[in-house]
């Protein structure tokens, strides 16, 4: 039962939202913690690249199979979805698994920090391979701002950048080192991620 002391519980997984959001047979709504794959079309955002991609690879790895959900400090997002880390019954860490094919990246988020580490070295290792959405990487070198207590950044001519206290700004020249150092584009702020 959701709620409960359990560390850990298994399910069986009804719908795939994207490459990061799930719905389980009971309908309760999962966000993979620690990763964030890009957006598909809603609302008025047209899909990232490799948003479709992402969600197709989720579906095929989770889509009426049993998985193991694993909780840390917080169960629950603002939009009320379960957070937690995902493992199939062959073991597969699958918020892991989407890092390395290069489906997602790393999203720091307090207090779920359990897995940051290791989370963080596997993206690391997808980029310098090049794989999903970092192969042939590309971007023109501009001004970043991060912020080390959330781990996001943005343009340094953003206005939140321009917020942010001295003590936390640290300065990126491109995307790809801001994510290689943890960080993950700030809404709103960034729109196109990935070039």
């Amino acid at each position: 039962m959701i709620g409960s002391a359990s560390a850990e519980e298994w399910f069986t997984v009804k719908y795939v939202n994207d490459g990061d959001t799930i719905v389980l047979s009971n309908g309760k709504r999962v966000r993979y913690i620690g990763i964030n794959s890009p957006e598909i079309d809603h609302d008025r955002q047209k899909a990232q690249p490799y948003g479709y991609a992402a969600r197709d690879y989720n579906r095929q790895m989770v889509l009426n199979r049993r998985i193991r959900l694993e909780f840390d400090l917080e169960r629950h997002d603002r939009y009320g979805r379960l957070l937690a880390y995902v493992f199939l019954p062959d073991g597969i860490f699958l918020n892991e698994h989407l890092l390395q094919r290069g489906y997602a990246y790393f999203l720091f988020r307090k207090p779920n920090l359990k897995y940051n580490q290791r989370l963080l070295e596997v993206q690391r290792a997808a980029m310098q391979a090049g794989r999903g959405l970092w192969n042939n990487w590309i971007e023109e070198k501009k001004r970043y701002v991060g912020n080390r207590n959330s781990m996001r950044f943005h343009l340094e001519t953003c206005p939140q950048a321009r917020k942010i206290k001295q003590r936390n700004r640290i300065s990126f020249s491109t995307k790809w080192d801001a994510f290689r150092a943890g960080y993950a584009p700030a809404g709103g702020c960034i729109q196109e991620f990935w070039r």
